[in-house]
């Protein structure tokens, strides 16, 4: 069979409630040439037999199955099973817009020196009704792109295009990052290739009281900050010491692993205001995260 434009690539674990509308909204899509890697990641809801109803009802849908293994390890396992030049990524409780593969296609033929492209969203709640949310649009050029990081949301990680081949040059995604693993990414391949978002709405981005976001917003931020702390080794011209890690060390190992005083301290005070506004967070690490600041 001939190779397709895109591969989609969706990760799917215990998705039942919004499966159906997030797989119809790609397979309705204007341009047509795609596969569509969907892998359950060891659901336990009905969530295999809705795949396998529609892959049975569409040739481009290829299914994996297996035990849980995580987002990361699941990512890594679509970008290496995919065959398209270009993968797009979806998240299994999101919606696209019907010509959002048109629209990224042609830009990423208009330009051949971005790798990645990204579009605004509309925020949707569980039952699909848009939400009243005001933010700063995604960096529409890669100089504001770069402007944004540390200060900004780079990309909507589900509506980002991206050429495979630059993907495998900077490794995927990285084991160490868990809940940031995008941003990690976005990061290294700012180093490579250029990256921004389209200024049309092309995806609609659901929010549920389950989010990952919300569950595991201490160790996100925590990622999240020392991916920062690697990218700026990287554009000094110094080696990236996360590279090779499966898993971030504790806060009290940082200045050994980046190799120099007030690696932690520096951590600490980026996460902290980020945590102020959780109330599961200060219930549980937020207090104890002040302390240890201020004792520093």
């Amino acid at each position: 069979m001939p190779e397709p434009a895109i591969s989609v690539l969706m990760s799917v674990y215990n998705g039942e409630q919004f499966l159906a509308p997030a797989i119809e909204s790609i397979l309705v899509q204007s341009l047509t040439d795609f596969d569509f890697l969907i892998l359950d990641d060891g659901s336990s809801d009905s969530s295999w037999s809705i795949l396998q109803d529609y892959a049975g009802r569409d040739d481009r849908i290829r299914l994996i199955r297996r035990e849980n293994k995580g987002l990361i390890v699941s990512l890594n396992e679509l970008i290496a099973a995919a065959t398209a030049p270009l993968l797009a990524r979806m998240d299994c409780d999101d919606i696209s817009m019907p010509d959002r593969f048109t629209r990224q296609v042609a830009f990423l033929e208009a330009n051949p020196d971005y790798g990645v492209v990204g579009s605004q969203r509309v925020n949707i709640d569980e039952q699909g009704q848009e939400l009243p949310m005001a933010g700063p649009d995604y960096a529409l050029d890669h100089q504001q792109f770069l402007s944004n990081i540390g200060t900004e949301s780079l990309l909507c990680h589900s509506s980002v295009m991206m050429r495979r081949d630059m993907v495998q040059a900077v490794g995927g995604y990285h084991a160490a990052f868990r809940h940031c693993e995008d941003f990690d990414l976005w990061l290294r391949l700012s180093n490579l290739t250029k990256l921004c978002s389209m200024p049309e709405k092309l995806v609609c981005y659901r929010h549920s009281a389950d989010q990952v976001s919300k569950r595991h917003l201490t160790e996100q931020q925590i990622g999240t900050a020392v991916a920062l702390a690697a990218y700026h080794e990287r554009n000094a011209g110094r080696p990236d010491p996360t590279e090779a890690l499966t898993a971030l060390p504790p806060l009290d190992k940082l200045d050994a692993l980046f190799g120099r005083q007030g690696m932690e301290k520096e951590v600490l005070a980026f996460v902290i205001p980020h945590l102020c506004y959780s109330k599961e967070a200060m219930q549980t690490d937020g207090l104890k995260m002040i302390g240890k600041l201020l004792q520093l």
